[in-house]
């Protein structure tokens, strides 16, 4: 094997890694979304924001965005070198919120729009299309902007 396949096989690894640890950090934060979601909807009776869909949702995701960005933080880009704190968070909460809004918009218009009001409408139109859609960006955008590879890391993995 040259240094050039062996450097194309490390970073390939990497990237493996790295999609495979965002994606268990995901499953987390995507358990603890919709676990709030539904515990703000439909515990109780009624459900302490049963007539308030938006809301929960919203209050879910700031739930789950702080356990995603620990989880990221911590281990997904865990090597990868920091700027400042606060600027990482600020840019971590405002990816979250551009990803929120996209679930967001998913559940209004199914429920405003389209008039799909049950617990699977709503959870299908947030929890499945609108984090699925979010997820994508988040990846993306936590990648590029929030933990970027600066080439310098700050431990070894």
């Amino acid at each position: 094997m040259t240094t050039t396949d062996a450097s194309r096989a490390r970073s390939l690894r990497s990237r493996v890694r790295e999609v495979g640890a965002f994606g268990i950090v995901g499953l987390v934060g995507y358990a603890t979304d919709v676990a709030v979601f539904n515990l703000l909807r439909y515990a109780g009776d009624p459900g302490l924001l049963e007539d308030k869909p938006l809301t929960a949702k919203v209050l879910s995701v700031a739930v789950a965005m702080c356990v995603t960005y620990l989880g990221n933080r911590q281990w997904t880009w865990r090597g990868r070198s920091r700027h400042s704190a606060h600027r990482e968070v600020a840019l971590f909460v405002l990816m979250n919120g551009i990803g929120m809004l996209i679930a967001v918009g998913c559940l209004a218009f199914s429920h405003y729009v389209l008039g799909f009001h049950s617990a699977l409408a709503d959870n299908i139109s947030a929890n499945v299309v609108g984090l699925g859609l979010g997820t994508l960006f988040r990846f993306w955008a936590y990648r590029t902007f929030v933990f970027p590879d600066t080439g310098s890391p700050t431990d070894e993995d």
